[in-house]
């Protein structure tokens, strides 16, 4: 079966507190905002790639669920969320099973946040950051 296209992608959260969430997800993560809906905001990520966050009541972070933001900078990145208070759920390291360097925090609602960099020639990402330098 042939793939139909896809302009873009947008991954939802629930958030209980709009504006806390907004704090940390335009100040400490940095992300752009690109559309305001009042109850929503949806943030570029990367390239077509966005997340949204819709306050709600009753939020809750879904278990199991992880955001991930793929990065040549974890290092850069844990000093960065560290500055800002972020939860720091686990500090970078590599995992071998994975073939990754990486890191995990909570935003404001619990949500698992992580950033990581494949060390894997595999890792078929844009080919401006392909690997092939070293892992930091």
């Amino acid at each position: 079966m042939a793939a139909l296209p896809v302009d873009a992608q947008i991954t939802f959260l629930p958030v209980a507190d709009l504006g806390r969430s907004a704090a940390f997800y335009e100040g400490a993560l940095g992300l752009a905002l690109v559309v305001d809906q009042g109850t929503c905001r949806i943030y570029r990520v990367a390239g077509a790639a966005y997340l949204g966050v819709c306050e709600r009541s009753g939020a809750a972070a879904a278990a199991g669920v992880i955001v991930t933001l793929v990065s040549p900078a974890v290092a850069a990145w844990h000093e960065r969320l560290t500055a800002a208070g972020v939860e720091v759920v686990a500090p970078p390291s590599f995992s071998e099973q994975y073939h990754i360097h990486h890191a995990f925090y909570r935003d404001p609602d619990g949500h698992l946040i992580e950033v990581q960099e494949f060390a894997d020639p595999a890792w078929a990402g844009p080919p401006a950051r392909r690997p092939g330098r070293p892992v930091l």
